[in-house]
């Protein structure tokens, strides 16, 4: 089958192949054909090593497709379904799932499956990134993973609700809870931030300001429901005119991975507000905080992963939004295109000219 494999960590560009194969299905696995796969910005992290991956690998994580095949164990999963990829998926078993209740940072499924070949080339393995690889025809995941949706909802939309839809919305209303009538600030207008926007929307902030260095970008996230947007330069008038006395945001969020974005995020943010980092950053990068400013601030800042959802139902909790016209999902896509086509998207991204290509296989 095709698929775009990225040879070694570093490598700028993807090679498109049509001779890879899968690896056999186990007996709580399933087969799931994938027809659409979104470009996010973590598969260049994983491309450029930032996040831990082993290669050669299958790149992409967000996708959706038609279950085609099952193993003898699989319950709750039938062939024929329509399924979005989870690529952190809940055990449901352990304390993270159980005792603490935040089944999004479990990773009894995650790290075991991302450890293993999900590929065959020319009987030496290929990784899946993610434990998953979307951007190949076929995928074999775990069941846990193949989370079932309505048939009526179209592919290109299902596959964003994978990874940065949640991310970013989940990131406003699991993570920060952002309450009526607040004042937030987003750094970054790229996929997850437009989601960060839309999700301080649906939880009814009274001000939304969006910082990005592009003004075409400025001007979209007002679509999304940004009620001001500014180039970094200009945040400190915006600041002052939408949070007055405050002096700062009631909540910030980080949608870049950078240490000075995420400096900048903590200091928009009111005394005794949140901050938010949602972005991917290299573990090598540090963000220096003083002493005293931790004390007497008594800001929170806090990381969002995978938006603190619940997959199991916040994926459905999503859709219906989409569905309720609460949230512009065909207002996301940028770019559809062919999987030959998966570099100058990538490229494009890169670059800040997209807010999300999706591949249909």
């Amino acid at each position: 089958m095709r698929a775009a494999v990225l040879r070694n960590l570093g490598d700028e560009t993807l090679e498109v192949v049509d001779d890879i194969e899968l690896v056999e299905l186990g007996p709580t696995d399933v087969k799931v054909q994938i027809k659409c796969t979104g470009v996010c910005h973590s598969d260049l992290h994983g491309m450029k090593g930032d996040l831990p991956q082993g290669a050669p690998f299958v790149p992409g994580h967000e996708g959706a497709g038609v279950v085609t095949e099952i193993g003898s164990a699989v319950t709750g999963v039938a062939v024929g379904d329509h399924v979005v990829v989870a690529w952190s998926p809940p055990c449901g078993k352990c304390v993270a799932c159980v005792d603490q209740k935040s089944p999004h940072l479990c990773v009894m499924i995650q790290f075991a499956v991302a450890a293993i070949p999900r590929f065959v080339q020319g009987g030496s393995p290929v990784w899946g990134f993610a434990g998953t690889g979307t951007f190949a025809e076929e995928v074999i995941l775990p069941q846990e993973a193949a989370i079932v949706i309505d048939k009526d909802v179209p592919f290109e939309i299902a596959s964003l609700i994978g990874c940065g839809v949640t991310t970013g919305v989940g990131a406003a209303i699991n993570t920060a809870k952002v309450e009526p009538g607040s004042t937030c600030v987003v750094f970054g207008c790229g996929g997850v931030g437009m989601s960060v926007i839309q999700g301080c929307q649906i939880a009814g902030a009274a001000a939304i300001v969006a910082v990005d260095l592009n003004a075409d970008k400025q001007e979209l996230a007002k679509r999304f429901g940004a009620t001001h947007a500014c180039s970094p330069d200009g945040l400190a008038a915006v600041q002052a005119e939408v949070c007055g006395m405050a002096g700062g945001f009631d909540y910030a969020f980080e949608a870049i991975g950078l240490p000075q974005t995420v400096r900048a995020a903590y200091d928009a943010a009111r005394r005794g507000g949140t901050a938010v980092v949602v972005g991917v950053g290299n573990a090598a990068a540090t963000v220096e905080l003083n002493m005293f400013e931790l004390f007497f601030q008594e800001r929170t800042l806090k990381g969002s992963y995978y938006g603190s959802a619940d997959v199991r139902s916040d994926f459905h909790r999503l859709l219906r939004l989409w569905k309720a016209g609460k949230l512009d999902l065909e207002g996301m896509i940028s770019a559809r295109i062919g999987l030959d086509d998966v570099n100058e998207a990538i490229d494009k991204m890169i670059k800040g000219e997209v807010i999300r290509s999706v591949i249909t296989l």
